[in-house]
């Protein structure tokens, strides 16, 4: 498995953001970029874009049914993972130097599971999560987060929605930040005004800089 990656910032930088992306990501990056310099108080850092092959399956910790259209969700998150580490993050980290894995909606969830993957990541940042996807938060019980800092986010009209699974997401993610901050793990979660497609770049900016910021992702 490969993907294509695309690096904005400083590539030497000591803060590294990761994020994994589709088309509709790429075309705001450079704006989300920007947010991200101006919310994190002009920080230095590198932000590398994996562009995701096939959303569904690369992003899916596991097999699912489809919750929209006739597109399953697939079990491809633990090879998306390999290719990261062997890839993108690198096992040795000179002092001081900090990696934050991010995403919006699908991504955010991969993200997250991430973390409980590897502790090869300082902070989560995961914008507007799919944590509505089945069993996740009772993973999120059984199971450790590595990294000591999470920032979520959801939208305040994310679960009115006719759909059943989705319409879980508050739901989950209340309950997910409560497993998080039970376990030791500074996580905070913040309400953003709109629906699950507002303002994507700008979420996932406050996600990134939220952690470059936060003291937890520091120690």
């Amino acid at each position: 498995m490969s993907f294509e990656i695309f690096t904005y910032g400083n590539p030497d930088a000591a803060t590294q953001l990761v994020q994994m992306v589709d088309d509709h990501d790429l075309n705001l990056i450079e704006q989300e970029v920007e947010f991200i310099r101006e919310l994190s108080g002009g920080q230095d850092f590198g932000l590398k874009a994996v562009k995701v092959n096939d959303w569904n399956k690369d992003l899916s910790p596991w097999q699912a049914p489809a919750v929209f259209g006739n597109e399953d969700f697939g079990e491809g998150a633990a090879e998306t993972l390999a290719f990261l580490l062997d890839n993108v993050v690198p096992a040795g980290k000179a002092p001081g130097a900090k990696t934050f894995l991010g995403g919006y909606s699908l991504a955010g969830l991969f993200a997250l599971w991430a973390g409980y993957r590897t502790d090869r990541f300082d902070g989560i940042a995961a914008a507007s999560p799919s944590i509505w996807f089945p069993g996740f938060v009772d993973y999120m019980r059984g199971n450790e987060m590595r990294p000591r800092a999470v920032y979520l986010s959801l939208g305040d009209r994310e679960e009115r929605t006719r759909n059943p699974v989705m319409s879980q997401v508050g739901n989950a993610i209340r309950q997910g930040c409560d497993v998080l901050q039970a376990a030791g793990v500074e996580c905070v979660l913040e309400w953003n005004k709109g629906n699950h497609f507002k303002d994507a770049d700008l979420r996932t900016a406050k996600a990134f800089a939220w952690l470059m910021k936060n003291n937890s992702a520091h120690n």
